[in-house]
């Protein structure tokens, strides 16, 4: 298999300036979802938080999540990604601004659950890369986009600290410095909806034929798909726990079972929904030509669940372990040192992704799933007595893994069926973020050692799944007599 060389600095080709638009909004969308991290100390002295609440809010961050990756592909599949994108950088502007203004625990939760929507940015970015770059080349160029993108948690860990104490100081640096991140990403709103398009110059942005929910071509399929639909709701089931009076006590217990009670009408209101989508297929059968398999979706899902799941949960919470872990260092240096986790994306994503173009999709998830799992378990030993860089170097090794396994994954989401790229991407990266639930919730109850080892058990169960992926035949190009170049599917 041969893969097309991109020209990163050729700014005249239009899907190089579309790429490197949309990198640079998923990048601020993750400065802004991870402004927080770096700065805890200070925001714990400033709200006088227990451990158990700090943890909390790294759980609430990632937890809407969840539903707005599903909801945010709908609206990317109906509406095109330049409007999308640009209206999340706007309201993720609003929101960070909002969270820097808090002055009590309950609205920094608060804020800090409405800022999980900002994460569903990177699903925007999927389908609108994917309607760019043809199947040969896709893979490397989704891997250049989420690598970069990725790398604002980086960013913000290395940045952040340092903007708060050294530039502006005082007791409210911390808000000056979360504001400052809020105001870049609504300047940077306004310029993607300026300057962004949805599709090359002759192309058709194809809309899935019904919404509300995929369309699945077998009954059995249509099961998978109901059964792939519960693991979100049991994880949001355990974030309302979290913060019921059986946990940090944010909402009463009456609230809490009003919400388990919601969680089970969304749940039957989604299956009916699902299944209006799906009855004619359901009485007559899929055209042949129509036909895919749900079961690489569901394979991927469960693929990001352990490599964005993963690294969502680390980000979280590696600078606090590091500065528990090392005594003397500084908050800006354990901010750091954190920043190596996610600092790899510049390079490890992008490697994924041409790996998975190169070698074959399958055999490339496969080893990158087996190396983040004995990255972890790496992990799982370091402690004090560790030289601080060589517990650097496991982490940059293992986070190499983790960030290359991601690239593997979405080389492959845009070849299953193009008109619906946007939903299987909000799928799987839904499922990312329920990965990084269950870890920052198993997190909760054992120590940081233990949490690596449940990440590495998981990886395991993921290598296995992983064999049953089906190579995809994605989509290629095609000149029409105007000279306009077509992306088509392969059946």
């Amino acid at each position: 298999m041969t893969t097309l060389r991109i020209n990163l600095f050729d700014f005249r080709d239009p899907k190089i300036r579309t790429l490197h638009l949309t990198w640079f909004a998923f990048f601020l969308t993750f400065v802004v979802w991870f402004s927080h991290a770096p700065l805890k100390p200070l925001i714990m002295e400033a709200f006088d938080l227990t451990t158990a609440q700090w943890k909390t809010l790294l759980t609430l961050n990632v937890a809407l999540t969840i539903p707005a990756r599903i909801i945010i592909g709908m609206l990317v599949d109906r509406f095109g990604p330049r409007l999308i994108y640009s209206s999340l950088l706007l309201l993720s502007g609003v929101l960070c601004t909002c969270f820097a203004l808090s002055q009590t625990y309950e609205q920094l939760a608060l804020t800090r659950l409405l800022l999980g929507f900002v994460g569903a940015g990177f699903v925007i970015g999927i389908r609108m890369v994917g309607e760019w770059f043809p199947a040969k080349s896709v893979g490397l160029a989704q891997g250049i986009y989420g690598g970069w993108g990725n790398f604002g948690s980086s960013a913000a860990a290395f940045t952040l600290p340092t903007i708060a104490i050294t530039v502006f100081g005082g007791e409210d640096g911390w808000r000056y410095a979360i504001g400052l991140t809020g105001v870049l990403a609504s300047i940077y709103g306004v310029i993607y909806g300026l300057r962004a398009r949805n599709t090359p110059k002759g192309s058709t942005y194809f809309k899935p034929k019904k919404s509300g929910g995929l369309e699945v071509t077998s009954k059995k399929d249509f099961w998978l798909y109901i059964c792939m639909n519960i693991p979100m709701y049991l994880i949001l089931s355990v974030l309302v726990w979290k913060v019921s009076p059986a946990g940090t006590n944010l909402i009463p217990h009456t609230a809490a079972q009003i919400l388990y009670a919601l969680f089970v009408l969304l749940f039957a209101y989604q299956v009916f929904h699902i299944y209006q989508v799906n009855k004619e297929m359901l009485k007559h059968g899929a055209p042949e030509s129509d036909k895919y398999e749900f079961k690489q979706v569901a394979i991927l899902d469960w693929a990001y669940f352990v490599t964005f799941g993963s690294e969502l949960a680390v980000v979280s919470m590696l600078p606090g372990y590091f500065l528990d872990t090392f005594e003397g260092l500084s908050l800006a240096a354990a901010g750091a040192l954190a920043s190596a986790y996610a600092f790899m994306n510049l390079v490890a994503r992008p490697s994924g992704g041409w790996f998975s173009d190169r070698f074959g999709r399958r055999k490339a998830l496969s080893i990158l799933i087996i190396g983040l799992g004995i990255g972890y378990v790496v992990l799982s030993q370091i402690n004090g007595s560790w030289p601080i860089i060589l517990a650097v170097a496991a982490v940059m090794c293992c986070s190499f893994f983790v960030q290359a396994g991601e690239g593997a994954v979405f080389a492959i989401v845009p070849l299953i069926k193009r008109r619906m790229t946007g939903q299987i991407a909000g799928m799987a990266g839904a499922f990312g973020n329920v990965g990084a639930v269950t870890y920052l919730t198993a997190y909760t109850f054992v120590d940081a050692h233990t949490f690596f080892l449940i990440i590495a058990a998981s990886a395991i169960a993921v290598f296995l799944l992983a064999q049953m992926l089906t190579e995809p035949s994605g989509h290629t190009t095609e000149v029409l007599p105007d000279g306009t170049v077509q992306l088509i599917e392969v059946s």
